[in-house]
């Protein structure tokens, strides 16, 4: 089997998609911030798939330390077949009046320049792959724009379009680009969003049944293992109770 490579694994989507990959024999790479998260996650995993890991703590924010990590792979790490792009999120939840400006470089530096620096760094590991295929982790905040969602729909918005363009550019390379859409997911998302307030995010999640992590690695083990002729562009996934970011079935 081949080798997938996770940004963002040290929880929620990340580590999950890790899991599925591992579960159908692959080889992971998982990367994160969070040493002590990553080294957990890798021993799950080993433990559970008996399946190889490589971890590599680094901030995706960082261009210098992208390079460095992603240069340190020994040569038998080095071919890169699956490239998931999730490391992102939210940051605080204000008005353009009112928004933190160290928040809005969070998520312009996390969920747009380091998904860029990745991939960048990333491509060049996939000449050799006979399956390239890179997922990019958007959001429907992508597709619609919310009161208070102004810079991160942004950056989705952004995800989207690059998206798009990796789609177009890498054609001639036959890499297959898919961007993951999800809406309300319970993970640490609306936690992060409000600055550690538990209460706060799990009142989010209130009435209805959210889509959990597992739900998105379905999907992009689904999307993967569809016959190399086949590219599903994209995919915009929501709760049954939840049409769009405006409208809840709330029991």
């Amino acid at each position: 089997m081949g080798t997938a490579f996770i940004t963002g694994a040290t929880s929620g989507f990340g580590e999950a998609i890790a899991k599925r990959f591992a579960s159908e024999g692959h080889r992971v790479i998982i990367t994160g911030r969070r040493k002590e998260n990553l080294a957990a996650v890798s021993k799950s995993i080993q433990d559970e798939f008996k399946t190889e890991v490589l971890t590599l703590c680094f901030d995706v924010r960082k261009k210098n330390e992208v390079k460095s990590a992603i240069d340190s792979l020994t040569v038998d790490w080095k071919n890169i077949d699956v490239l998931v792009n999730n490391a992102g999120g939210a940051h605080g939840f204000g008005t353009i009046e009112d928004g933190e400006l160290e928040d809005w470089d969070t998520m312009i530096d996390t969920n747009v320049k380091g998904l860029l620096y990745v991939t960048k760094a990333v491509l060049p590991l996939m000449k050799q792959s006979s399956n390239p295929y890179i997922f990019n982790i958007g959001s429907t905040a992508g597709k619609y724009v919310y009161e208070k969602g102004n810079v991160y729909c942004a950056t989705k918005f952004a995800v989207d379009a690059l998206t798009q363009a990796m789609r177009i550019d890498l054609l001639k390379k036959k890499i297959r680009v898919t961007a993951i859409h999800p809406g309300a997911a319970e993970t640490e998302f609306s936690e992060v969003r409000f600055k550690g307030d538990k209460e706060k995010a799990k009142s989010v999640y209130k009435g209805f049944i959210p889509l959990n992590a597992n739900d998105i690695a379905d999907v992009i083990s689904y999307c993967f293992n569809t016959p190399m002729h086949v590219n599903i562009n994209e995919l915009v996934i929501v709760p049954t109770a939840q049409a769009s970011p405006f409208y809840f079935n709330k029991e």
